[in-house]
């Protein structure tokens, strides 16, 4: 499939009344990582990398099916401009993964007393474009669903078991994750722009 082609990367952000350390604990964790994010069930580091970064083992249950995984990542916790990232490749090894071969990275900014945490992904359709016209909708939806998520346990100690995907629908709970509280488009630049430079010195897994 050409550039041309492809859909656009997946763009979230969000701003996070914590602290910096806070959120990065949260988010580069694999424990409480795999916690809060909905694309995944379990996160299991494998091995230490050359150079920094880790290569881990990634699954995601679908009722009795589950989705698997391997993932490289490094994160950058000093950088000159005060901000953190973190980069990533991955690539699934399930025929039932509509994501093939992606690259991503997640960018921590402080803004007063907020973070404002940003992810931008690109991957290849496993089930070609057109299946990709719904499925990357709901990868993105699913990312800035789990993105609130991350926000109400930084702020306020709620455990994320506390809302569980289903609880989606409970439309009258002002208090539930919200997909629409997040930063869908970027702003001036195209999403993989931001990607740190870590990014092109990671193969993948």
């Amino acid at each position: 499939m050409s550039a041309a082609r492809r859909l656009a990367p997946i763009f979230v952000e969000i701003r996070i009344r914590a602290s910096l350390e806070r959120v990065w604990e949260l988010t580069q964790d694999p424990t409480p990582h795999a916690r809060w994010d909905a694309r995944f069930s379990s996160i299991t580091p494998i091995e230490s990398l050359e150079g920094g970064g880790i290569r881990f083992r990634y699954g995601r249950r679908l009722g009795p099916l589950r989705i698997t995984g391997t993932g490289t990542t490094i994160g950058e916790r000093d950088r000159p401009d005060g901000t953190r990232t973190s980069a990533l490749r991955f690539d699934a090894d399930s025929l039932l993964s509509p994501l093939g071969p992606g690259r991503g990275y997640w960018r921590y900014r402080r803004d007063g007393d907020h973070v404002v945490f940003t992810t931008g992904y690109d991957y290849v359709p496993s089930w070609g474009r057109w299946a990709d016209l719904v499925v990357r909708p709901l990868i993105g939806w699913a990312t800035a669903w789990s993105f609130d998520r991350l926000r109400i346990w930084a702020e306020s100690g709620t455990p994320p078991e506390r809302w569980p995907l289903r609880s989606a629908l409970s439309v009258w709970r002002r208090d539930r994750p919200r997909a629409s509280r997040c930063t869908r488009r970027p702003q001036h630049r195209r999403v993989m722009d931001d990607a740190p430079a870590t990014l092109s010195e990671l193969v993948y897994p």
